[in-house]
């Protein structure tokens, strides 16, 4: 099997109607023998039978219960049998060509063992597919971005807009998890992907082993994935800002110094308190209504506390 697509689902069923569509069309063009599997963290919009039903070619598994992100995917990875293998979230669109872009990078050089897309939002503008790997600097612009520009910028962690203009794949540290090809290799030398992380980092812990042992990660930018954005952690929300910061600080103890633990909490925890003014502000203005101010200060006083 030349390629193995797993996918994750949340309450999502018409965006994964859309993603499937997408790759089944993508590939029914394509001179490469693949599988889809979905598996699904117990929705309650009747997603598996949509599935089961519209897309009789897909795989399922249907979870009980919502397992994480990282639970289900490693069921769906060890239930497939391509030589490489995408994690592609639900509320992607897979424009024609990009997976085979893709694959193609991924097996093109021996040294590579990963690969991202270029993501592009439903209007068309350039989503920021990779990411260099957390800095202090970035915990601290993501609570605090002084200036627009640095928000884009490579003290952000973000690789210069026109390397995805460009013809060629550029090296990265890692792309965001929404569409990640891995080869079957690289998972059976550095394992799994690390199931203590529920929700969030999961790809950027992953994507650390890979690269610790020796693997290069590349963006394809001529490979093009539409991203909707967040459509399953949305659903649940101030819960998921909390599960974000968990998966943050699991991911600082597992691979930064303590020097570097310490430092992230405290900008987090004054990120918090400066969050909390504004929230405040904004109901007091009527621009936050008094369940939605209550619910975030819930969490931020739940993150403060990790």
């Amino acid at each position: 099997m030349d390629l193995s697509v797993v996918t994750v689902s949340y309450n999502t069923r018409e965006l994964l109607r859309k993603c499937l569509a997408s790759v089944v069309s993508t590939m029914s063009s394509a001179a490469l023998d693949y599988e889809v599997l979905v598996v699904d963290n117990a929705s309650g919009d009747d997603s598996p039978a949509m599935v089961t039903r519209e897309f009789p070619e897909v795989r399922l598994i249907a979870n009980s219960e919502n397992r994480g992100f990282a639970v289900a995917s490693n069921q769906g990875i060890q239930q497939t049998s391509g030589r490489c293998v995408l994690l592609l979230n639900p509320d992607t669109v897979v424009k024609p060509g990009a997976l085979e872009l893709m694959r193609g990078a991924l097996e093109g050089q021996s040294d590579v063992g990963a690969v991202g897309p270029k993501l592009i939002y439903p209007h068309g503008g350039l989503q920021h597919s990779a990411f260099t790997f957390p800095t202090v600097a970035m915990v601290f612009l993501d609570f605090f971005p002084l200036h627009h520009r640095l928000l884009d910028s490579r003290l952000n962690g973000r690789y210069p807009r026109a390397w995805y203009e460009g013809k060629d794949p550029f090296p990265i540290d890692h792309p965001l998890g929404a569409a990640l090809m891995v080869r079957r290799a690289v998972v059976d030398e550095v394992g799994l992907l690390d199931e203590r992380f529920y929700m969030y980092c999961e790809e950027i812990d992953w994507c650390m082993r890979i690269k610790k042992a020796g693997w290069t990660i590349l963006c394809v930018p001529q490979a093009e994935i539409v991203h909707h954005v967040a459509q399953s952690t949305r659903q649940l929300g101030p819960q998921m800002y909390v599960e974000l910061h968990k998966s943050r600080y699991s991911l600082y103890q597992k691979h930064y110094s303590r020097g570097f633990q310490r430092v992230a909490r405290w900008i987090v925890r004054l990120g918090m308190a400066w969050q909390e003014v504004r929230d405040r502000w904004q109901a007091k203005k009527g621009l936050l209504d008094r369940a939605a101010l209550e619910s975030r200060l819930t969490a931020y006083q739940e993150i403060r506390a990790l």
